[in-house]
Parts: structure tokens; C-alpha cells; sequence
């Protein structure tokens, strides 16, 4: 499809790393948005933000970055954020505020919400978007939703979430081989028709009809930061995917999908290395506002 369009609803904080006195704006949700605008789709973000210099921060990136934030919902209270540093290259989470005020508010959709929302091609989200509640009446606009469980799902949490969701996506570098195949398996049981298992510099599994395809990594010898690494492999992925098939068409009926899945494989991999010599997940520091944890919270 010419100029797919992509929405994510969920997270967004500033990660603020200690190591270097400045705060890059993220979360999986803004990353996303910004990455698939990145490789060429018109994205859109819809989130909670607070009224602080980190909410700011997020705001003005998305702007100066062409994602679309007009949905987007402002409170009074402490936006979220993480504390990070590098070791070597690879960003060391210490803890957050666990989403700020995203998580004392609900979405609330309004009938407003759904019609723009029905505008695009795919809604992507994820488990740190306090969105759970609202999967069933997204699931009902009859927009394809694409999910990220982290490395943090439970076999009641698939059994909850997959109903909903389209794509689903693992981080699996912490499992073998043969408990990642079982995982992504279960995810498949579930009816997801798309599940993606990444692995970070060992590659990304794709299980599409009982078929697994494998995909290489691609290393960047100048990377400086993986900060957003794997939502930058997904966000070139699902691009690419979108690029080559007819809008409308079912994520499960794809023509010649081994070879449209292959490239998109390829693509995200490529993309990934690149936004390693990036700081942050995507650049856009400033120096670090507002409060630092006293402990971690993770």
C-alpha cells in the first residue's frame, strides 16, 4: 500500500540517563510512531501526558519529528519517565515512576477517538500502556492491533491480550531456542496469525502458518547506544510489510508472504544497526528536568 498508516496508543516517558546528565524522550508508543515515520509512513501517537518539562520534552520531539499528537490527552501531575546509564553501549534500566500519571487515567475513547482512529492501517501497542481494558473495543473498530509482550508475559496474560492482537511481538534473547519456539507456538495457539521473536545481535524468528522464518542481525561496529534497538527492528518490519501488500488484506492472506516477510526481516534488522548510533532511542536530548528516583522501582 502507498503511505501506510500507522497509530500507537500507550506509553511515553523521557528516559533520563545519569551517565550523561541529559533526558531523551521514548517509550515504546512514541518510539514506534517516530521509527515508522522514519521509514515512511504517516504515523500518529495517542497518549497521557503530564504538565512537567519531561512531558515537554516528548511533545516537542514528536512535533519536530511530523508524528501527529492531536489526540493526546494532558493532566496536571508528574509525566512518566525511567533512569538509565550505559554499560559499554547496552542502556541499564535503574528504575521509573511506572508511567506517572498514565496510569491514574483511563483512555476514555470517545466516539471522536474511534473515527480517527478507523483512519489508519494498524494500531500498535504494548503491556507497559496500561491499555488492557480497552483491547476488546479497539479489537472492535475491526483495526488489525499489533502488541508487544517485552519479555514480561505469562501464559494468563497471552491468554488475556491475544484475543486482540494481530502481531504480537517477544523479546526472546533471554530464551533458548527451544523454550522460544514454544512461547511463540503458544502465542500462535491463540490465534495471532503474525508472532515475532527477537533476539537481539542473534536475529528475529517470524511464526506465520506453523512456518518459522529466521533473519539475521545487523551489526553497527559504531553503535553508541541499543536504547529503542527493538522497537526500531519492529517499526522498520511492520513498515515494510505494509508497503507491499494491498491495503484491507488480512495480515493471515498476504500473497508471496514468505518473500514479503524476508524483506521486511531484512529491512528491520538494517534500520535497528542504524538507530544504535543514535543517543537515546532516537536523539531530541535535553538536559534532565524534574526528579530523579530514590530507589529503583522496577
Amino acid at each position: 500500500m502507498d503511505d501506510p498508516r500507522i497509530i500507537t496508543i500507550g506509553d511515553n516517558v523521557c528516559d533520563k540517563y545519569l551517565s550523561r546528565g541529559r533526558m531523551y524522550p521514548g517509550g515504546q508508543c512514541v518510539n514506534i510512531s517516530v521509527f515508522c515515520r522514519m521509514n515512511g509512513a504517516d504515523t500518529a501517537y495517542l497518549g497521557k501526558f503530564g504538565d512537567d518539562d519531561v512531558a515537554r520534552c516528548v511533545i516537542d520531539a514528536l512535533a519536530e519529528t511530523g508524528v501527529d499528537a492531536s489526540h493526546c490527552r494532558r493532566y496536571e501531575g508528574e509525566n512518566g519517565f525511567a533512569c538509565v546509564t550505559l554499560d559499554g553501549n547496552d542502556r541499564v534500566f535503574l528504575g521509573s515512576n511506572q508511567g506517572g500519571i498514565a496510569k491514574e487515567h483511563a483512555f476514555d475513547f470517545s466516539p471522536d477517538d474511534f473515527d480517527y482512529i478507523k483512519s489508519f492501517d494498524l494500531i500498535c501497542t504494548n503491556l507497559n500502556s496500561y491499555i488492557e481494558d480497552d483491547l476488546e473495543v479497539l479489537a472492535e473498530t475491526g483495526m488489525p492491533v499489533a502488541f508487544d509482550f517485552s519479555t514480561r508475559w505469562t501464559g494468563e496474560y497471552l491468554e488475556q491480550i491475544c484475543p486482540y492482537t494481530t502481531v504480537a511481538v517477544l523479546s526472546c534473547a533471554h530464551l533458548s531456542d527451544s523454550a522460544r519456539e514454544q512461547e511463540m507456538s503458544k502465542v500462535a495457539s491463540f490465534g495471532v496469525p503474525l508472532v515475532l521473536g527477537t533476539v537481539g545481535e542473534n536475529g528475529s524468528w517470524l511464526l506465520h502458518k506453523n512456518k518459522y522464518l529466521y533473519a539475521e542481525a545487523t551489526l553497527n561496529e559504531n553503535a553508541i547506544d541499543t536504547m529503542g534497538a527493538g522497537d526500531a527492528y519492529f517499526s522498520a518490519f511492520i513498515t515494510s510489510v505494509l508497503k507491499q501488500i494491498p491495503r484491507g488484506i488480512g495480515f493471515d492472506n498476504i500473497p508471496n508472504s514468505n518473500q514479503v516477510f524476508s524483506k521486511a526481516m531484512r529491512d528491520g534488522a538494517v534500520f535497528s544497526a542504524n538507530v544504535c548510533g543514535l543517543e537515546g532511542a532516537f536523539g531530541h536530548g535535553i538536559p534532565i528536568a524534574g526528579r530523579i528516583i530514590d530507589r529503583p522501582n522496577l
